[in-house]
C-alpha cells in the first residue's frame, strides 16, 4: 500500500481528534457549585467558618481551649 505521509498524516489527525473526544469531558465540571449547599446542616460548619475568619483576622483568642 502505498499511501503518501499526507494521507497517512491526515488519518492520523482525525483518529487523534476522535480519541480526544472520547477522553475529554463534553464540558468543564464547576466544583464550586458542585459542593454549595453541601454543608447546609452540618452542626459543625459554624464552628469552621469562624476558626478560619479568626485566623484570617490573626485572631487567636479564639483557638485557645476554653474550660466550659
Amino acid at each position: 500500500m502505498n499511501t503518501s505521509i499526507e494521507e497517512r498524516f491526515s488519518a492520523l489527525e482525525i483518529t487523534l481528534a476522535q480519541l480526544q473526544k472520547q477522553i475529554l469531558p463534553p464540558q468543564q465540571i464547576n466544583w464550586l457549585e458542585q459542593i454549595t449547599g453541601s454543608f447546609k446542616n452540618e452542626p459543625a460548619f459554624e464552628d469552621i467558618i469562624a476558626y478560619g475568619k479568626s485566623i484570617r483576622e490573626d485572631d487567636e483568642s479564639i483557638l485557645e481551649i476554653q474550660d466550659t
